[in-house]
C-alpha cells in the first residue's frame, strides 16, 4: 500500500483564506468560502482547494491507494455540528491501484449549525490531507476565520460544489439494497445487491461499515442485469470482533454519469 510507503512527511500550514503557498512550496493552496445563511439558520459554507497540475487529493473512502482526509472542528466557537458533502469524485487506475479523489480543484461544502443563531462562528479547523503526484505526501491545512455576515445568497461556487454531489437512493431510482454477510478467518465478507438502473460506465461501488478501526477492501464490482453486486472483505484493525449494524452501512456507487448514495441495506 502506497499508505504504508510513504516515507516523505512533509507537514505544511496553511491559515485561511490561504491563497499563496506555503514555505516548502506545496502543490496545493486552500481557502475557507464563507457562504451563506441558510433559511434554517445553518451557514452553508465551503473549503476549496486547488492542486498543481498533474496532482490529486482523496475522497473521504480514498481506496487502498489513497491517503483519507480528516478535519478537527474541536477548537472552534459557537459551531454546534458540521455536516460536510463531498461531490462525486474520480475513480483512478494506476500501476493495477485504485484510488478515489479529485484533481486540479476540490470544493467542500459544509454546512455549519451554530451554538447561537445570528452570532458570529469562530472557525479554528485542522485538516489533514493526502496529496499525490509521483510521490504521495501528508499535509496540514489550518483555518483560523472568524465567519459573520448575514449574505442569503448562495456562493456559486459552493452550489456548483452540491450540484456535484450524488443522487440519493430514491432519485436514483434504487428498488432495493441486500448485504449478505458472512464470517471469514480474519474479520467478515460482505456481499451487497443493489438493484438500480444503471450509473453509466464501469460502475465502482465503495462499501463504508459505519465502523470505526475496520478495514475494507476495494469492492470487487459487476453488473448483472438490473443489479450492481459488490463483494469486499472487512477486518478490524485491532482483531477484534465485528458486530455490523445493515442500517448503519454505505454504499456509494460511481458511474461515469452520477454517483448514488446507498443507505442501510437488508438481509441479503
Amino acid at each position: 500500500m502506497i499508505r504504508s510507503a510513504i516515507t516523505l512527511a512533509l507537514t505544511g500550514l496553511m491559515a485561511g483564506p490561504a491563497l499563496a503557498q506555503d514555505a516548502f512550496d506545496m502543490p496545493v493552496t486552500a481557502e475557507l468560502l464563507p457562504g451563506w445563511i441558510r433559511q434554517d439558520g445553518t451557514r452553508m459554507a465551503a473549503v476549496q482547494l486547488d492542486l498543481d497540475p498533474g496532482w490529486k487529493t482523496y475522497w473521504r473512502a480514498p481506496g487502498d491507494a489513497g491517503i483519507p482526509p480528516s478535519f478537527d472542528w474541536s477548537r472552534s466557537r459557537n459551531l454546534q455540528s458540521v455536516a460536510i458533502s463531498w461531490p462525486r469524485p474520480i475513480v483512478f487506475e494506476e500501476n493495477g491501484m485504485r484510488s478515489i479523489g479529485y484533481a486540479d480543484s476540490l470544493t467542500i461544502p459544509v454546512a455549519l449549525t451554530p451554538e447561537a443563531a445570528g452570532e458570529p462562528l469562530r472557525v479554528r479547523l485542522t485538516m489533514d490531507i493526502g496529496i499525490c503526484a509521483d510521490i504521495c505526501i501528508p499535509h496540514r491545512l489550518e483555518f483560523d476565520e472568524l465567519v459573520d455576515g448575514q449574505d442569503t445568497r448562495p456562493t456559486p461556487a459552493i452550489a456548483a460544489a452540491l450540484a456535484q454531489g450524488p443522487y440519493s437512493a430514491q432519485e436514483a431510482g434504487v428498488r432495493s439494497a441486500k448485504c449478505t454477510v458472512e464470517p471469514t478467518a480474519d474479520g467478515l465478507r460482505i456481499e451487497a445487491r443493489i438493484s438500480m438502473p444503471h450509473a453509466g460506465g464501469t460502475e465502482v461501488v465503495v462499501i463504508e461499515p459505519g465502523l470505526a478501526d475496520v478495514w475494507v477492501s476495494e469492492a470487487d464490482t459487476r453488473r448483472s442485469g438490473g443489479e450492481v453486486i459488490a463483494v469486499s472483505e472487512m477486518i478490524h484493525t485491532t482483531g477484534g470482533p465485528l458486530a455490523l449494524d445493515r442500517s448503519q452501512i454505505r454504499m456509494t456507487v460511481l458511474g461515469s454519469n452520477h454517483a448514488v448514495d446507498v443507505r442501510g441495506c437488508t438481509p441479503g
